[in-house]
């Protein structure tokens, strides 16, 4: 919903304009209003209905960053078990 109201409001701008429009969004205190905004959304939608969806939040989150953070190393491993076919190694 945000990207839409973004594209609405860039699709019919120049190029040149687009800074203009883009440099204050990203201020501190339009990014810190943001994301306020959102968490009270997220708290009226979810938090005062009593809706379980949070705990599916929180559980969903926790697998995708233990995925993220395990990335790298599963890399690596997969990488030097490759390295070790090719060249004949244990």
């Amino acid at each position: 919903m945000a990207m839409r109201n973004f594209y609405n409001q860039i699709k019919t701008k120049k190029v040149t304009e687009v800074p203009d429009i883009v440099k204050p969004m990203l201020s501190r205190s339009y990014l810190k209003s943001s994301f306020k905004e959102g968490l009270d959304n997220y708290h009226a939608k979810y938090i005062e209905t009593n809706s379980v969806d949070p705990i599916y939040h929180i559980c969903f989150g926790g697998m995708i960053f233990s995925y993220l953070v395990a990335l790298p190393h599963e890399r690596r491993h997969l990488e030097h078990q490759q390295h070790a076919k090719e060249h004949g190694g244990h």
